[in-house]
């Protein structure tokens, strides 16, 4: 539409219109005035009269010829602009991807693009000409939204259509009441995207607080869990979160005595179950009880909706008067340490979700069960050590003391064994070698202490008789001792010695010696008395 050349036309044609009206109207009251007064005109006057009449004539055709040219161009001008303006609504009108409705004041779709018609999922003949309310889900919005716009009334806002093959959407509209006289416009576009992804994100967001409190709560169980390894603070810890998280008449910790054998460990009942409380420890031997056995031995959760529907539940010692019943196994380190055991007494109390939520508990619970076990352990194994390290002490004690005995026993055994006048001497059990000799020995075999230590007995061939040295030690090693024998022993010349043997076993440096004494016999009349080298007394 061009605006300043269909303004310049309209000027033209007001000013011509007012320039030939003028003129007409000079020429008629001309002629009237030559028609009704023409005797008064002289010739001449009437030739220059008629002369200006017809000019004044053919200005006025030629004005009025003007008129009509420029009326009809106009005319075709407005009719190519209200053509091109129509299809360029129309186009628009096609086009958009909107849908786009024209009502009237019943509410009866006058004009519907194809966006519309897409949008409802209708023909041409099924939605112009018909009341665009057989399309609300309930016809009180309608009357809301129909309300609006019908009441000369702008708005926006969204409502719920069902399209004509029944399918429920959501949409957004966007009316405006009036824009033509008795017409209405209304546009709509499809929302049902956006809402299902609006609510699938609200439940989404339901679902992530829920989790989060879940994850608060079980963060919290944790923690409280670790807090004390205490196995009475531990249970007692357990059963609180239990039944914060899961409502139910009953919850239970089963400890694992064995594979197959229960005991109750801890309890906490509802104040309405508190007359089913067990007034005894109880225990429970799982064969007698299949729902026992059957998560004891697959190591699997399990959910009893209604425990009328589970075979023998009468039966079941303890649990007979639930109709809800949930357990879960407390698995740690491969091992069943229990169960938990949750029971309502009306059924169909517990969820999958019910389930879950134990099961996620059931972690935590187990390790901590594990841990108060082990520092139950590990209390009475410091117990057990501490009064070991007692005795120790007493036995280090009494071992310093022994020792200190021992040491003052061993220097009077040394300062004996070195001073005194009758010959001492300490040789192995099994080989007869020389440990060591006091300096008496010295002086009645002729031998220095030197020359003996180190050496054996046969080295310095100082039994007369070698055979006689293994008849003595059999004695020795049968008695303990020996008392007082007469044996013959060689000096350092050669000189045979008879001699009165007493000899002793000890244990020296780990090792078995034989403390020997010999004494010179004063007098031969006193051999009478005393074994000869071919006896001994033992005593």
């Amino acid at each position: 539409m061009n605006t300043p050349s269909s303004a310049r036309p309209q000027g033209a044609h007001r000013r011509g219109v007012y320039a030939g009206s003028i003129l007409i109207s000079l020429a008629v009251v001309t002629l009237l005035v030559a028609a009704f007064l023409p005797r008064h005109y002289t010739l001449p006057f009437s030739s220059v009269l008629l002369a200006l009449v017809l000019i004044a004539l053919a200005t006025a055709i030629t004005l009025h010829a003007r008129f009509l040219i420029l009326a009809r161009r106009e005319h075709r001008e407005t009719a190519n602009a209200l053509t091109t303006t129509e299809h360029e609504f129309q186009a628009i009108f096609d086009s958009a991807l909107d849908g786009l409705l024209i009502l009237d004041d019943q509410g009866t779709c006058l004009e519907a693009n194809p966006a519309a018609l897409a949008l409802l999922s209708a023909r041409r003949d099924e939605l112009v000409g018909h009341p665009i309310r057989s399309f609300q889900q309930a016809s009180h919005n309608f009357e809301n939204t129909g309300g609006e716009i019908l009441g000369r009334k702008d708005g926006q806002g969204e409502l719920q259509i069902v399209r004509q093959d029944g399918r429920p959407i959501f949409v957004e509209y966007s009316a405006k009441a009036n824009y033509l006289p008795h017409r209405h416009f209304v546009a709509l576009r499809d929302v049902t995207a956006r809402k299902s992804a609006e609510e699938q994100m609200a439940k989404n967001l339901a679902l992530a607080e829920s989790a989060r409190a879940e994850a608060d709560a079980l963060r919290k169980t944790t923690l409280a869990l670790t807090q004390n390894l205490s196995m009475d603070y531990v249970l007692d810890t357990l059963l609180q979160s239990l039944l914060e998280l899961i409502p139910c008449d009953s919850a239970q910790v089963l400890l694992a005595e064995t594979d197959e054998r229960l005991f109750l460990a801890r309890e906490r009942r509802s104040q309405q179950d508190a007359h089913h409380a067990h007034k005894a420890p109880m225990t429970w031997n799982a064969t007698d009880h299949a729902p026992l056995m059957q998560v004891l031995v697959t190591r699997n959760s399990l959910l009893v909706r209604d425990t009328a529907e589970q075979e023998g539940w009468r039966q079941f010692k303890g649990h007979s008067h639930f109709h809800s019943w949930l357990c879960v196994p407390l698995i740690a380190s491969q091992k069943v340490l229990g169960l938990l055991s949750l029971g309502d007494s009306e059924a169909h109390v517990f969820t999958q979700e019910h389930l879950r939520l134990a099961k996620s508990l059931a972690i935590p619970a187990a390790v901590a069960i594990q841990n108060a076990r082990l520092y139950e352990r590990a209390e009475i194994y410091g117990a057990e050590l501490e009064k070991r390290l007692v005795d120790l002490e007493q036995t280090q004690q009494a071992l310093q003391q022994a020792e200190q005995s021992r040491a003052i026993s061993e220097d009077k055994f040394t300062k004996v064994f070195r001073s005194s006048p009758i010959a001492f001497s300490i040789t192995t059990v099994e080989e007869g070698r020389f440990i060591d000799v006091n300096e008496a020995f010295e002086h009645r075999y002729g031998y220095s202490r030197d020359e003996l230590v180190g050496h054996t007995a046969f080295d310095i061939a100082i039994w007369s008789d070698p055979d006689d040295r293994s008849h003595v030690l059999n004695q020795i090693l049968e008695h303990g001792r020996i008392r007082n024998r007469v044996t013959r022993f060689r000096n350092r010349s050669g000189e045979m010695l008879e001699t009165l043997y007493s000899a002793h076993t000890i244990e020296l440096d780990g090792q078995q010696c034989v403390l020997a004494v010999s004494e010179d016999i004063p007098d031969r009349s006193h051999l009478q008395g005393f074994p000869d080298r071919k006896g001994a007394i033992a005593g």
